[in-house]
């Protein structure tokens, strides 16, 4: 089964330094029936101004994972991580049994536009820890490249506390590649550019985002180039 959720479902909201649109219930927006899908909680696409961004903040008892889609993105965490994210590299923080992080622009000209996603763990009271991974951007043509997975072991995977993969890929005009799974397990896919058909019949645009059930086999088909993101979720 698949049912898609249109970009402009999702609550946005501006508060001039930051744009942002949740995917789930997140802050001021509450939706009991959207809660997560599998263990993904949130899906937040953030506009963040130059000079400006999230002061320190505590979490607990969660995967943290932030994807730059374009500028640049300023990390600094209680665990002594601190490193500037940029397009082609991921990052994953273990919130565990408490960490305080911060998210800033260091930009003095350019906007950042990064996707920051939330997982529940496989259990909680997990040590604090932070990772940041670069991938080869040129792995991402016309194939599902894994860059979050417990999984998968690479110097390019972010290893991640919860049964679950995350692939990026770019996929040209009229292309098409399949993807297969376990059973009883979920996907869910966004679009970060672009057009797409899932099996012949669903079609997706820019920012639309599906979440399928009971599919061990997925076709999904490029109108546009396009760039998207898939999760393969327990």
């Amino acid at each position: 089964m698949i049912n898609v959720y249109p970009a402009e479902s999702r609550f946005t909201a501006s508060h001039g330094w930051l744009k942002t649109s949740h995917s789930f219930s997140f802050a001021d927006y509450y939706d009991p029936k959207n809660m997560n899908f599998g263990p993904l909680r949130v899906l937040n696409d953030d506009w963040v101004k130059a000079g400006n961004g999230f002061g320190a903040h505590p979490h607990r008892d969660m995967e943290i994972v932030s994807i730059v889609l374009s500028g640049q993105l300023k990390h600094e965490d209680s665990t002594g991580g601190s490193e500037i994210l940029h397009v082609g590299e991921i990052q994953r923080m273990t919130a565990g049994t408490g960490v305080v992080h911060s998210e800033y622009n260091p930009s003095t000209s350019e906007d950042v536009n990064f996707l920051q996603l939330w997982f529940l763990p496989e259990k909680n009271g997990l040590t604090p820890s932070y990772e940041q991974k670069a991938y080869d951007q040129q792995g991402l043509k016309n194939q599902l490249l894994p860059v979050v997975s417990n999984r998968y072991q690479s110097e390019q995977v972010a290893f991640i506390h919860q049964d679950l993969t995350l692939y990026l890929s770019e996929l040209e005009a009229g292309k098409s590649i399949m993807f297969t799974q376990e059973a009883d397990r979920k996907i869910f896919l966004f679009v970060i550019e672009g057009d797409l058909t899932l099996d012949e019949q669903t079609a997706l645009k820019k920012r639309d985002s599906a979440r399928m059930t009971n599919m061990k086999e997925l076709k999904i088909k490029a109108n546009t180039d396009a760039k998207f993101m898939l999760i393969d979720l327990p």
